[in-house]
């Protein structure tokens, strides 16, 4: 077994996570043939527990082909996806400052569940773990709503917020995992690479 990984994620939060481990990786990203964002298309009456799951699976088919087509050397692929639900709504990545406002009004004052599923493929293996956190919003002015959402920091982030940015002025619990909010549950990623054999 080598002793790097893939990471097949663009968030430069992962990439953060995953080398507080002291993992090795290198990037599997989708090249401009492929359609990365098409793979979180939402289904009909899907829960997000369901969703997160799905959708992780899908990406970690995505790169392991990937991996092969580009003809790389065998290593562990490793793929994670973070879903923002309001019970049973998931918010997605907004579009805008607008698309974020909206978002953040309906998470101001409530609490609402983070899910991270991670997934790692190594040869035959393949083995999946979902983090759950609940994270609560203090109530917030329409003022402060706009101030973040224009910030830039919403944009390309589920639910609208970034835990380890500016939003964290307005979270006033959370409850689970830190790190799978931000986008990798390391616990859950350690023991995954330790049940496929990688040494940590």
């Amino acid at each position: 077994m080598g002793q790097f990984v893939y990471l097949a994620s663009q968030s430069p939060r992962r990439q953060q996570l995953l080398a507080q481990l002291g993992v090795a990786f290198e990037l599997l990203l989708p090249g401009d043939d492929e359609d990365a964002e098409a793979l979180e298309a939402l289904l009909p009456r899907e829960s997000p527990l369901h969703y997160v799951q799905r959708v992780t699976q899908l990406k970690l088919d995505a790169a392991l082909l990937r991996r092969k087509r580009r003809g790389l050397p065998d290593a562990p692929v490793l793929c994670a996806d973070t879903t923002v639900a309001l019970r049973r709504v998931i918010l997605g990545k907004p579009v805008d400052a607008a698309d974020a406002a909206r978002m953040l009004q309906q998470l101001a004052g409530n609490t609402h569940t983070v899910l991270t599923a991670v997934a790692v493929a190594a040869e035959r293996k393949r083995l999946q773990a979902v983090s759950r956190s609940q994270v609560t919003f203090a109530p917030m002015t329409a003022a402060q709503i706009d101030a973040y959402a224009a910030s830039n920091e919403p944009i390309g982030k589920a639910g609208a917020y970034g835990v380890q940015g500016r939003a964290a002025m307005h979270i006033s619990k959370i409850s689970g995992s830190y790190s799978g909010i931000m986008g990798l549950p390391l616990f859950e990623t350690a023991q995954l690479l330790l049940g496929i054999g990688f040494k940590i």
